[in-house]
């Protein structure tokens, strides 16, 4: 089965089993602090093309860095919960329906991350569509933590954990099979149900 036909089945069965989970965590987000109910950011695409991507909103609505430190006090309570059970990502289906998303495969970066790619990995890892999970999703899962015990998190995610996340991700674009995109659904489905 071609992985595009697989996501349209998936993610539309997705959204038809869990449309009323979604409608609680939706409530849920608007109930507990002000603010839209979706968080929408731009990031880089398959090919380089910019798409907005869709997440339940998990923090306040005020300025703050790019990437999330530890126990980050902009996190609202809803927002633990759906950061701890991977609910936040749901909405990401409908980027998968829409055709800007997979699945599988390397999560999309912001476009100034993305401006720090060497130039061959960066051609393997945005020949395909970003995902929703892949392998560095999986391995660095503790990413928040990592950074918090870090002197600098935006150095350390720049100059550690990017490259790493880079090199799993150009790996995973090379040898990328409907076989290996359920193992790997299985894999995060697991790391989600042991929380």
């Amino acid at each position: 089965m071609p992985k595009r036909l697989f996501d349209l089945i998936a993610a539309a069965l997705g959204l038809a089993l869990l449309w009323p989970l979604l409608l609680l965590a939706a409530l849920w987000v608007k109930l507990d602090s002000p603010g839209p109910v979706l968080f929408r950011q731009v990031r880089v695409g398959r090919y380089g093309v910019p798409f907005t991507i869709h997440k339940f909103r998990t923090m306040r609505t005020e300025p703050g860095a790019a990437i999330t430190v530890g126990a980050d006090p902009r996190i609202t309570r809803s927002g633990q919960v759906l950061r701890q059970t991977k609910l936040d990502e749901l909405p990401q289906l409908w980027d998968v329906l829409r055709g800007a998303m997979s699945l599988v495969g390397p999560r999309p970066e912001l476009p100034r991350y993305v401006a720090l790619y060497p130039a061959d990995l960066r051609e393997r890892v945005l020949a395909v569509r970003p995902g929703i999970t892949d392998p560095a999703s999986l391995a660095f899962s503790h990413e928040a933590e990592l950074l918090a015990v870090a002197d600098d998190p935006e150095r350390e995610y720049r100059e550690v954990i990017l490259p790493a996340k880079l090199r799993l991700s150009a790996d995973y674009a090379a040898r990328a099979s409907l076989a290996t995109d359920l193992r790997l659904i299985f894999s995060t489905l697991a790391r989600v149900v042991r929380g």
